[in-house]
């Protein structure tokens, strides 16, 4: 049995991004220290900002902005708001901002409909991804079709607004994360895909890496993802600025239609209304199913998220499996190659294109050299004996002239955890030294640290006068095993959040600052419990296969409510012809497809809509054995009490403060 993999964008973190409000954070976050403040101005010296190329290219081409200023949703919520970082408008960077990183924000905040080349337009600024459209012969052809419903068909308005109208024909899925595919929705109905009227194409494994993968640590990657993209802190000066790839992702509703055809082989060429598109395979590089599109007519380069303006994650800091630098840099080589001397615009699925051959040449090189780069010489120094933090330390920055490149820069992932992504992706999360083999967990070794340190009093006295120093790494470090050692402890919490606040003023990092100030935040105002669902897009949970239902079945059975327990249960879906024995023994559920056990405890027979139904807490089990929705041969207090061994996950668990076991 193959099981799922963790998420790479999580249906639960999704869920939450979508339907997060930012809260206002109850206490006032503090003024930039002098310290910080200095530091940041230092960074106007070592960066060429006096280059303003990017701000051209970012506007180039525009054809108009988007008339509205929010973009609503059906219940009256706003899924975007355009003037939310109106005060960004500012051209110096203000204390509480690293200066590199207001650049990148300024950038990320032209919006609207922007003329690349002739029959190739891009929309962007309405979410946190690009949507590229082509104009075929009779109809448009969409490369990617942004997070949610509400701001793809906002996006495709706007075009409508200046352009002909002519049909979507084709959506081409670029990859398997959902800010590419999660409003297709607002775009095309799935009446006009199932009768043929748009054709919807997608790299090969997408549907089982956009759903399955969104399953089994979507609760905990929902949480982290808060933090990523700072969706809690309010968008100012001192809250959340950007997110590296763009501004924010969208809150609303997140969709999902199956592709009609999947692209299988390494290079596939189609002629889709009278254009012609080359498809290249890169599997394993920023997603599991990922492919570039090229577009030979218009001499252009869709190189969906395989490059972007910044250096990308190895690792996503709100969790995932380690992405293959080899690989990515190995793609990135075989693009150049094959489309360098007949690319004159190369256009992404975040950010703005660039133009001309020698820059795209340069850019595309650079990015594969970054990405051999960090894989190769985290293996030498790995080799050498050095640990990931010695590896970060060590390398800290790419080498020149590649550290000077403004795409190459550690916007959204960075140098710091991209060489720690590597040496997990080899070596796994032990370092060989002994005393890390089975260490105390947080909270008693925070209790111990602190009482050999002289107690609390101590300990905040000298971590306060390290903070006057500016050592604001130290102090929360230290700050992290006091608020551990006794969550209760105000000046402690108070402390840490000084600390944190003021490292997330000086990143350059967008998801560092994030994650930074949203910490501080929930240390001065405890959780927002009321944040998001765990629940996630109902198009993705009515894509879920059984396997992937019975995976995370697996997934949420309390092993003590099931301790000394046994069970064996026929599961027939009479709607696709599906059988599967499933096995409750030692605590562990598991389960064989295309087999029945010969002595069932009960047999269940119900339809994969059912299934769905109760997935998304539509339809009660009560419910549906009484309708006759569910038919249970056998003993039926089976199921219920496999059911009532179940956990769920809270989507507002604690992060900064000690979390409460289970």
């Amino acid at each position: 049995m193959r099981l799922a993999r963790p998420a790479t964008f999580a249906m639960a973190a999704l869920a939450v991004l979508a339907a997060a409000n930012a809260s206002g954070a109850a206490a006032s976050p503090n003024a930039a220290t002098p310290l910080t403040a200095r530091s940041n101005a230092d960074w106007l010296r070592s960066l060429p900002f006096a280059d303003r190329a990017d701000y051209e290219d970012a506007r180039r081409g525009l054809v108009a902005r988007f008339p509205e200023r929010t973009i609503g949703t059906a219940d009256g919520k706003v899924a975007w708001d355009f003037d939310a970082y109106a005060f960004e408008a500012a051209q110096d960077a203000p204390a509480t901002v690293n200066p590199s990183l207001w650049r990148l924000a300024q950038l990320n905040n032209e919006a609207g409909l922007f003329k690349v080349t002739d029959r190739v337009y891009q929309v962007r600024g309405a979410d946190l991804a690009n949507m590229n459209i082509i104009e075929g012969d009779t109809g448009l052809i969409l490369i990617d079709t942004l997070l949610t419903a509400e701001t793809a068909r906002a996006a495709l308005d706007l075009y409508y607004a200046h352009r002909p109208r002519k049909p979507v024909v084709a959506i081409l899925y670029t990859h398997s994360h959902a800010d590419h595919f999660g409003g297709v929705r607002g775009i095309v109905s799935e009446d006009d895909v199932k009768r043929g009227k748009v054709a919807i194409l997608a790299p090969h494994g997408f549907m089982e890496e956009a759903v399955s993968e969104n399953v089994l640590a979507g609760s905990a990657m929902g949480r982290r993802a808060q933090y990523m993209y700072g969706t809690l802190l309010p968008k100012s000066a001192t809250g959340q600025v950007d997110t590296g790839l763009g501004k924010a992702t969208a809150r609303g509703t997140i969709t999902l239609i199956a592709p009609t055809e999947l692209i299988t082989q390494p290079i596939d060429t189609r002629r889709i209304d009278g254009v012609d598109i080359e498809f290249e395979l890169t599997p394993g590089t920023e997603a599991p199913a990922e492919m570039n599109v090229y577009l030979p007519q218009f001499r252009t380069l869709c190189i969906a998220e395989n490059a972007v303006r910044t250096q990308h994650n190895l690792l996503t800091l709100r969790g995932a499996q380690v992405r293959d630098a080899k690989a990515w840099s190995y793609f990135l080589g075989q693009a150049l190659v094959r489309y360098g001397d007949r690319t004159d615009v190369l256009i992404g699925q975040h950010h703005w294109p660039t133009w001309g051959r020698a820059r795209i040449v340069e850019m595309l090189s650079d990015q594969r050299d970054m990405y051999a780069y960090l894989n190769d010489q985290t293996l030498r120094l790995m080799n050498q004996g050095m640990t990931p933090l010695d590896i970060a330390d060590t390398l800290k920055t790419l080498p020149e002239p590649l550290a000077s490149k403004w795409y190459a820069r550690d916007y959204y992932g960075s140098v710091s955890h991209n060489v720690r992504a590597v040496y997990q992706r080899y070596l796994g999360f032990y370092d060989g030294n002994p005393a890390h083999l089975n260490p105390l967990p947080p909270v008693q070794t925070a209790r111990k640290t602190i009482e050999w340190m002289g107690g609390a009093d101590a300990v905040l006295a000298r971590a306060r006068e390290a903070y006057a120093r500016g050592e604001y790494r130290w102090v929360a470090q230290i700050g992290n095993e006091l608020v551990f050692a006794d969550p209760a402890n105000a000046a402690a919490r108070a402390l840490q959040a000084d600390a944190l606040e003021q490292l997330g003023y000086q990143s350059e990092n967008a998801t560092w600052r994030n994650i930074y100030l949203t910490g501080a935040q929930e240390l001065r105002n405890g959780v927002n419990k009321a944040t998001g669902s765990a629940l996630g897009s109902s198009d993705l949970v009515r894509a879920l296969t059984v396997t992937n239902f019975f995976d995370y079945l697996a997934v949420r059975l309390n092993a003590d409510k099931a301790a000394g327990k046994t069970m064996t249960l026929n599961w027939n879906f009479s709607d696709l012809q599906q059988r599967y024995a499933m096995t409750l023994r030692n605590s562990a559920l598991t389960y064989v497809a295309g087999a029945q056990a010969a002595q069932p405890t009960a047999a269940v027979t119900l339809t994969k809509a059912t299934l769905d139904q109760i997935s998304l807490k539509q339809l009660t089990l009560p419910d549906a054995m009484k309708s006759g929705a569910i038919r249970i041969d056998g003993d039926p207090r089976a199921v219920a009490a496999l059911f009532a061994m179940m956990d769920t996950f809270d989507p507002a668990f604690n992060l900064v403060t000690p979390q409460e076991r289970p």
